[in-house]
């Protein structure tokens, strides 16, 4: 079971606190709820001491267990966790005891510091509650395949009603950053490529949230992506594009949705840190949006611009820059880290001023929330709404919307349920990720066990894991092969010394043993005292080769220069700085023996990765798990390849190919002669070259969620139409990107010398087990003038066998502007049913919003002339044109 306990050492710190400062009456005016939200902010804002106003500005995981941690001055918010104790709790008693447990935090904040300021307790919502006990939906980029931003919208809100009925009042979600290089590891957590497509699903979300009491937090305020596809890499893109591409998911979920909070990015913008930027965070939140909620940072941000951006010479003073160009709240990881920036509040480097805008902003939602008069929760509703019955057949109906079928050849799918074996390939048909950003899950359905309960025992299900995500051509030597001698007994590892220079000289100024050369000093250095971008490190010992296998090859991988000894003999020499890679050296170490080794290593520049490595029968093993899987193949009557990709938070991907031996995989599979289907896995766009033409049918399934195995069975055996659409690009190189289906017209031409500039999957593609037709394209008025409203309708018809969904998609291309617009961007979409014969009328409003754009002087206009009106089934497969005249 889960035990909600929380130990209050801090009542008596509290008392010592109320000692200090006078204790604030029953009936003060901001205990009042009778009085404007205004006047309660400004008598409590009266009230507090400079500490109390600096923890209303930050925010950190925790609890108040840790007696060293002095909460008795208030704080912004904690990000409250449960341990669950033993592994029989159920999710309704995670859900309760999560319930009690911030509750009882709650309590201590209401009732026993000084001013009785409620927190607001904080959690990740992307797609679901991330929690134990909570459903798991699919991940925002699977959602935002469904195209349906109604079922969207219902997922957000019952996301909104297992956070709220924990006590949890801020999610830190939805990401709304445009998805404009799939090389980014977060495009999963994204709604794609599109400011339209993103700002209505962004509109669903964020709605719903907030209508159910719970504080959205639209992140990363701007660009969270830059050059190559690089998490919080710097950009320094244009007021133009920032207003055309990047603003309008934000502007839509403050201005019309009315998110409560924003969360700033960690990378630069235009040479500003994100949470140092005045003309973001007041200039066009507060001013042109109108914002009156509050920003806070992403973990750990503010003090970025010291540690990263080197734009400041102390966290003191990046806290200053921040709060003075809008910022409201520091986001941390852990309270220890609170100090150098109450010393910027306490030095009075921050005007009073500027303290009071944030901590009005914190206030205000605060107020909004109720929380003053309802700060506690009935820990039975929460066990009621998590895990509820209603939302996990809602999860199950979000992961059927978002399957997008990309290939199906001869007609393959769907399979028939008469099939008398199939084989299942793959890590992902078994593991049933969910994706970043997910709480655990409370029952999932991996892909391999929901086949089995859509054949039941009349069909052979044979299931072989293969070679996984990750390559396996060599492996980091480990701790239990490797001795270091430093006085006594051998200890497991080897002994390093670490230089403060790079030339190995001197006395070293770190002496220890390392378990395994297996570092990645990317932002800092390997010891305290070493300079992260200038040293030298030395490591010996001896080695021991596995007891089965020979060891033919040891070698290096990471950052040169290195240079690397075996038996005293130099194998590698590469004691020069260039590059990143593996260097292997062919040895001859037989199996159970022992070997000396020194490895010596040097870094000037910071940025740092290094492996260890060896062979010892790696290859053999990757090998023999794909001769295994095309065993089960030829075995069976069709195979299902399950593969899935490797990415998420600061795991951008240089190659979008499968990863790992999958590629091989399937080409090995689909050589066998039998019907292949390959179901992917991942949270973003992949190459497919190598094998596509070789397989029948291909599925994406994102990241389904829980129920996903569910769903992909009855897409796959017929009991599900797939009617998801691609929202990003799917390239066929790496060398086409950045690519999006709505970038502006060339100098020249699209294409490479060896290479169409054309994608694999355009933007919006996804087939279905059925065909639909358009007809009767009627755009009235044809003529109107630049304030006024045109509607364009068509009709659709299901022309096919079955029952399906197809997702009608509207474009509007400027034939004559004043500066380049897109070739083409989406104004508009409607997912509908048809059962086989039906048609329907679908139709759509162009107006100001739709058709404005910003002209030279950077004014929003609608310039005279024709609009090209495109309806279609993707952004390459347009079925109707028309004209509109703006006068």
């Amino acid at each position: 079971m889960l035990v909600a306990t929380c130990t209050l050492f801090l009542v008596a710190v509290s008392a010592d606190a109320q000692g200090a400062n006078p204790p604030v009456p029953t009936n003060a005016p901001y205990r009042d709820a009778r009085l404007p939200v205004s006047e309660r902010v400004r008598d409590l804002l009266g009230r507090m001491t400079l500490d109390e106003k600096f923890w209303q500005t930050f925010m950190i995981p925790g609890d108040l267990d840790d007696s060293t941690h002095d909460y008795s001055n208030g704080a912004f918010g904690l990000q409250i966790s449960v341990v669950p104790r033993g592994r029989d709790a159920t999710p309704t008693e995670a859900a309760r005891a999560h319930a009690e447990r911030i509750n009882a935090i709650q309590r201590y904040f209401v009732e026993r510091t000084r001013l009785g300021i409620p927190i607001i307790p904080f959690e990740e919502a992307l797609h679901g509650l991330g929690r134990d006990g909570a459903i798991v939906f699919p991940q925002a980029i699977g959602l935002a395949a469904t195209w349906d931003t109604a079922l969207v919208g219902r997922v957000a809100a019952a996301t909104a009603r297992e956070t709220r009925s924990r006590g949890i009042r801020q999610a830190l979600s939805p990401v709304i950053n445009i998805a404009n290089d799939v090389r980014w590891g977060r495009v999963e957590e994204t709604y794609g490529e599109d400011p339209y497509l993103s700002s209505q699903m962004a509109l669903a979300f964020v709605g719903a949230m907030e209508a159910a009491g719970v504080v959205a937090t639209p992140k990363h305020f701007i660009a969270n992506v830059g050059d190559g596809g690089r998490d919080s890499y710097p950009i320094d893109l244009s007021a133009r594009l920032l207003d055309e591409m990047f603003f309008p998911p934000f502007k839509a979920a403050i201005t019309q949705a009315h998110a409560r909070s924003v969360m700033s990015s960690y990378n630069s913008i235009d040479g500003l840190p994100a949470t140092q930027n005045r003309p973001l965070l007041t200039d066009k939140l507060r001013r042109e949006w109108g914002f009156t909620g509050f920003v806070i940072s992403d973990a750990a941000a503010t003090g970025g611009a010291t540690v990263l951006h080197h734009t400041e010479a102390s966290t003191a003073t990046a806290t200053t820059r921040a709060l003075n160009a809008g910022l409201d709240v520091i986001f941390q990881s852990s309270y220890e880290q609170h100090r150098p920036y109450l010393d910027a509040y306490r030095r009075g480097l921050i005007p009073a001023s500027v303290i009071d805008s944030a901590v009005a902003h914190v206030l205000r939602a605060k107020f909004e929330l109720g929380l003053f008069e309802k700060p506690y929760v009935d820990a039975d509703s929460a066990a009621f709404w998590n895990g509820n019955s209603a939302h996990r057949a809602l999860a199950l109906e979000a992961a059927r919307k978002s399957i997008v079928l990309l290939r199906n050849e001869r007609g393959v799918l769907p399979l028939r349920k008469s099939i008398k074996s199939i084989a299942v390939i793959g890590a992902d048909a078994a593991e049933a990720r969910l994706g970043g950003y997910s709480g655990p899950g409370i029952q999932k359905i991996s892909i391999v066990d929901g086949i089995r309960e859509k054949l039941g025992r009349a069909s052979a299900v044979r299931f072989v894991g293969g070679p996984g995500r990750v390559a396996r051509d060599v492996a980091v030597i480990p701790s239990e092969n490797l001795h270091a001698r430093t006085g006594g007994e051998p200890e497991r590892g080897l002994r390093g010394e670490y230089f403060d220079n790079n030339r190995l000289e001197g006395q070293p100024r770190v002496v220890r043993v390392d378990p395994r050369i297996d570092f990645g000093w990317t932002l800092n250095s390997p010891a305290r005292g070493i300079p992260f971008d200038w040293y030298s490190a030395r490591w010996a010992g001896t080695i021991t080769t596995p007891a089965r296998n020979d060891v033919r090859q040891i070698g290096v991988e990471g950052n040169d220069g290195y240079r690397l000894w075996i038996d005293d003999k130099l194998v590698i020499d590469n004691w020069r700085k260039v590059s990143f890679g593996r260097r292997m050296a062919t040895v001859s170490l037989r199996r159970g023996t022992e070997h000396s080794i020194r490895l010596e290593y040097f870094e000037s520049t910071g940025n740092a990765r290094l492996k260890l490595v060896w062979d010892a029968g790696v290859t053999s093993v990757w090998r023999a798990q794909i001769d295994s899987a095309v065993t089960a193949a030829a075995r069976s009557d069709v195979a299902v390849v399950v593969a899935g990709l490797e990415e998420g938070e600061f795991r951008d991907r240089a190659f979008l190919g499968l990863p790992g031996h999958q590629e091989e995989l399937i080409e090995r599979v689909a050589a066998s002669g039998k019907p292949v289907v390959v179901v992917l896995v991942g949270g973003s766009a992949i190459t497919m070259s190598r094998w596509l033409e070789r397989v029948d049918g291909v599925l994406d399934v994102w990241y389904p969620g829980e129920e996903g195995g569910r769903a992909v069975a009855d897409v796959l055996f017929g009991d599900e139409n797939p009617g998801g659409r691609l929202p990003i690009t799917f390239p066929m190189s790496e060398g086409q990107l950045p690519l999006v289906y709505n970038h502006k017209p060339t100098g020249r031409g699209d294409d490479y010398l060896d290479l169409t500039g054309h994608p694999l999957f355009p933007f919006g593609f996804g087939l279905s087990y059925t065909t639909f037709e358009y007809s009767n394209l009627v755009v009235t008025p044809a003529d109107m003038p630049a304030s006024g409203t045109a509607t364009v309708r068509c009709t659709v018809k299901n022309t096919g066998s079955v029952a399906g969904d197809e997702v009608v998609q509207l474009y509007v291309r400027d034939v004559l502007a004043t500066v380049a617009r897109p070739v083409m961007m989406l104004e508009g979409f409607s997912r509908i049913h048809l059962a086989p014969g039906e048609a329907r009328e679908v139709a759509f409003t162009l107006s100001k919003s739709e058709l404005q754009m910003l002209d030279a002087d950077m004014r929003w206009v609608v310039e005279p002339g024709s609009f090209r009106v495109l309806v279609g089934s993707s952004s390459r497969d347009i079925r109707l044109r028309g004209e509109l005249v703006v006068r």
